[in-house]
């Protein structure tokens, strides 16, 4: 694999060209170990591969490229934990606080997790654009992420070049 200034090294070409592909409004799935990846790609979504890295490592790798939809009242969201681990103790995933940082870091404001039942989580990823299946461990790890515009008030103009 060739390398890019820059680009992290987690994000593979195929990711890298999953990205330059998905427009305004198309969906990401970040897929922990225990999602059902293959069986959900059959009839839509791209499946890519990413095992081994965290879905942390991942997030903040996509997040310097990927723009968030800033038109909708959150543009990123987790499956819910079932009332039947609730019952067995298990609050929100410790995972959580984390997305929320790098969610804020990435896009200089505070982004709102929505929360999904699990099988409306299982739906809304099989119509994503694509799901990364990762290496996550962290119970309730799985993350959709809304791609946003880029404007031309964001786009920085290149450095003019030296004629000399």
């Amino acid at each position: 694999m060739g390398r890019l200034k820059g680009i992290s090294p987690l994000l593979s070409p195929d990711l890298l060209h999953t990205l330059c592909s998905m427009g305004h409004g198309d969906e990401l799935v970040l897929a922990d170990a225990n999602f059902p990846t293959a069986s959900m790609c059959r009839d839509g979504a791209k499946q890519i591969r990413a095992d081994g890295h965290t879905i942390p490592a991942l997030l903040e790798a996509i997040l310097t490229l990927m723009p968030l939809d800033t038109y909708c009242w959150s543009p990123v969201s987790v499956m819910d934990v079932t009332d039947n681990d609730r019952c067995k103790g298990l609050s929100d995933p410790p995972v959580w606080p984390q997305y929320k940082r790098l969610l804020k870091e990435a896009e200089q404001r505070d982004i709102p997790l929505q929360t999904m039942e699990r099988f409306d989580f299982y739906d809304r990823a099989r119509k994503a654009f694509a799901i990364v299946q990762t290496g996550e461990t962290a119970l309730y790890g799985n993350i959709i992420l809304k791609m946003g515009v880029i404007s031309d008030a964001s786009q920085t103009e290149p450095p003019a070049a030296d004629k000399s």
